[in-house]
């Protein structure tokens, strides 16, 4: 019994100079250079969900679609998201992330051109899904690798600078559509992707990845370049390679163990927020915020214009305040104001026929959109991804990343190509059954989610209890 006693306070001890030292890490120029390379790609997942915002009515024109196959031209990026997350993980795992990066830049690029030259609809499709398989792959690969190579007092905000750069991608794309042919906006949404290219080569891999694949002498060294010169990298990296070998432990692991009890908790969390983001009313704002505008009878350019204006510095925002709030109150203010602005927007539509009241249709729905804009922005945008990159284990990261990142493009696939049929339906009703998603997500987050700011990785699996 004395002998496992000590044993405790050793860890304890360890543990805390861990973590002392962890939080004296140097935000290093080699930290923040490798993260903007990392999060590149981002840009190119914004511009993919905005681009169908301005262009929809010339895309139509010139290529003579009729909406349902706009429709599905909007959606086949999410759906081939799908695909792309299905190897996501797998490829991140076999490969490296550096790798998996490379081979989405590929299929991004490849898209992009596809639709600035594409002369029909085949074309035009297959740019999108090539797009969509790119996006799809980064989706899992951005947020886990930045994850893993940030110190844990500034993961958070280290980790949110994905969702900055989707939406200076949203934004750039909603500016420069008012002004710019849709071919060249395509264009456009290449440029980061041969900025990541190219910026790839100068980058250190994941020290986890290098650990679980034997490679401890590179974990040592990654680290020093991470952290800085004068930092002791040495309990970190024990404390890294002990987590590695303990899941390589439990590394037989099948679809089956996946929903084992033990993980239940987890998976829900992953899974849930990944469906209530994409159900909450981001693919039909983000993607079709032209069209809203349109029958609002706001001035679309302008509505368009002021959303291109607002939603990066938002984002700063919600960068600031994740490693101070935490992940949990700012997920739930997030999901609070978009349920508020949903309930805004069935104000508007529903009142628009009514002679007295119609009048400030316009205004209600431009406040609605501007604030569910802020609101998505400063949480339930990158929130998702942050908490998904940190609740799961090694042994399980892997198949469970691969499962929450395909439901997200799934119920995002169905999101967006239902989102026009919706709203010709019933607009109020459109945007009652968002809000009560919403809601349903405060809900969810106030009984399952718990706060992880300020834990290293391993330390988030032992309050699961799965170390």
């Amino acid at each position: 019994m004395e002998k496992m006693e000590g044993e405790e306070d050793a860890t304890e001890k360890g543990l805390l100079l861990v973590n002392d030292e962890e939080i004296n890490a140097n935000t290093t120029p080699l930290l923040f250079f490798s993260t903007f390379i990392i999060v590149s790609a981002s840009f190119t997942y914004g511009a993919a969900m905005g681009y169908t915002a301005d262009t929809m009515h010339s895309i139509m024109t010139d290529l003579d679609l009729s909406l349902s196959q706009f429709s599905l031209f909007g959606s086949l990026s999410t759906f081939g998201g799908m695909f792309g997350s299905i190897f996501s993980a797998k490829a991140a795992a076999a490969f490296g992330y550096k790798m998996t990066l490379w081979l989405a830049d590929l299929f991004c690029i490849t898209g992009w051109l596809a639709i600035a030259l594409a002369k029909d609809i085949i074309w035009l499709d297959m740019g999108r899904i090539l797009v969509g398989i790119g996006v799809g792959l980064v989706s899992y690969v951005i947020p886990v690798y930045v994850a893993e190579i940030t110190p844990k007092h500034v993961r958070g905000a280290f980790t949110f600078s994905n969702q900055l750069m989707q939406n200076f991608g949203i934004a750039i794309v909603y500016y420069f559509g008012n002004f710019v042919p849709w071919r060249t906006l395509a264009l456009i949404g290449s440029i980061p992707c041969w900025i990541q290219v190219i910026g790839l080569f100068f980058i250190p891999e994941s020290p986890r990845w290098l650990a679980k694949n034997g490679r401890d002498k590179e974990v040592e060294v990654v680290l020093q370049k991470l952290r800085g010169p004068n930092y002791d990298i040495v309990p970190e990296a024990c404390e890294i390679k002990i987590s590695v070998e303990a899941s390589k432990q439990r590394s037989n692991i099948s679809i089956r163990t996946l929903f084992k009890k033990k993980y239940a908790h987890q998976l829900t969390i992953g899974i849930g927020l990944m469906v209530m983001q994409q159900f909450c009313g981001s693919a039909g704002l983000g993607g079709y915020g032209t069209t809203i505008f349109n029958h609002a009878g706001f001035p679309a350019r302008i509505g368009m214009m002021v959303l291109s204006f607002i939603v990066v510095p938002k984002s700063f925002m919600g960068l600031l305040l994740v490693d101070r709030w935490g992940r949990r109150p700012l997920l739930m203010a997030s999901a609070s104001g978009l349920c508020l602005s949903c309930i805004t927007l069935a104000v508007a539509f529903g009142v628009k026929d009514n002679p007295e009241l119609g009048k400030i249709t316009p205004i209600l729905c431009f406040i609605g959109i501007l604030s569910f804009t802020m609101m998505f922005a400063i949480g339930m945008g990158a929130l998702p991804w942050i908490i998904m990159s940190e609740i799961f284990p090694m042994d399980i990261k892997v198949l469970a990343g691969s499962l929450v990142t395909i439901t997200n493009w799934f119920t995002g696939w169905i999101a967006n190509y239902c989102f026009n049929f919706m709203f010709f339906w019933s607009q109020t009703g459109t945007f009652i059954i968002s809000a009560a998603v919403c809601g349903g997500t405060v809900v969810f987050t106030w009984w399952l989610v718990p706060e992880t700011r300020g834990l290293t990785l391993e330390e988030i699996q032992q309050s699961f209890g799965n170390v």
